[in-house]
């Protein structure tokens, strides 16, 4: 038995203390995958460090929408050239984030869609971020993923990840029909979270990732504090209670679903 942690943010100032004493932690719980994805060009660098430090680290490297001011006329062929180190397996953290200011939205749709066209040339899949954009960011994959599988591109058949999925479930099987994985954290846990656990239960698990979004979203009994990679366990331990499947067969095949997505 083994679990992922497809979505932990490994590489910033909360883990600067005890990084190793984590990842001892989250060895112990069963893991032997966490994916870390980086948040602009400077924690690109950073989360490809990291990942050079133990085998079972891998990279995600691409601009968050929050940071979307940060791009200009050299980003994405810096994107390109980091893309090509053996450790990176998807373009990311990605997408559209209309709950903070910190970029506005005519800023962060180019910076998506040139990201979107650079995993294409790459054939890397995609970490999406979504917070209240839903709409837009639906409407943009689903004509991105469209365009791959009419060009042919095999990565049409997994283009990628929503990550934290708190979408509806219309939204859901749209994004599943298209082939995209659903990334699943900590509120799935919330005791105040009966709508997630309720669509998380009839999603089929083929399609469900399990992540941490560490040091964020800590699951039950911890929430409120800082997460961590160890915790995705509790994660997938809730998924096999909502679902009344064995906790082996949660871990077993979203390890499964994160090999096919990420051929790590």
């Amino acid at each position: 038995m083994s679990l992922t942690d497809t979505h932990c943010h490994l590489d910033i100032e909360h883990f600067d203390t005890d990084r190793d004493a984590v990842l001892a932690r989250a060895w112990a719980t069963g893991l032997d995958r966490i994916l870390i994805p980086a948040l602009d060009v400077v924690s690109c660098r950073r989360v490809l460090a990291l990942t050079e430090t133990d085998p079972r680290l891998f990279a995600a490297i691409g601009v968050h929408p929050n940071s979307a001011k940060t791009w200009d006329d050299t980003t994405l062929d810096t994107l390109r050239e980091l893309a090509s180190y053996p450790k990176v397996v998807a373009i990311g953290e990605i997408g559209l984030d209309y709950h903070w200011d910190f970029a506005p939205k005519e800023m962060q749709h180019p910076v998506l869609r040139a990201q979107l066209e650079l995993a294409a040339e790459l054939r890397l899949p995609v970490v999406i971020h979504n917070r209240d954009s839903t709409e837009d960011v639906q409407e943009i994959l689903l004509d991105w993923q469209a365009e791959l599988a009419a060009s042919g591109n095999p990565l049409a058949e997994r283009p990628g990840v929503l990550h934290s999925y708190s979408g509806g479930a219309k939204a859901a099987q749209k994004a599943i029909a298209a082939n995209f994985y659903l990334g699943v954290t900590g509120p799935v846990t919330f005791k105040n979270a009966p709508d997630l656990q309720s669509l998380i239960s009839i999603l089929p698990l083929s399609n469900l990732l399990i992540e941490t979004d560490a040091p964020y979203l800590a699951p039950h009994p911890n929430r409120g504090k800082r997460n961590e990679p160890a915790y995705v366990k509790l994660v997938a331990e809730k998924i096999a209670d909502l679902k009344v499947v064995s906790f082996e067969e949660v871990a077993r095949q979203t390890r499964e679903n994160a090999d096919q997505l990420f051929g790590w």
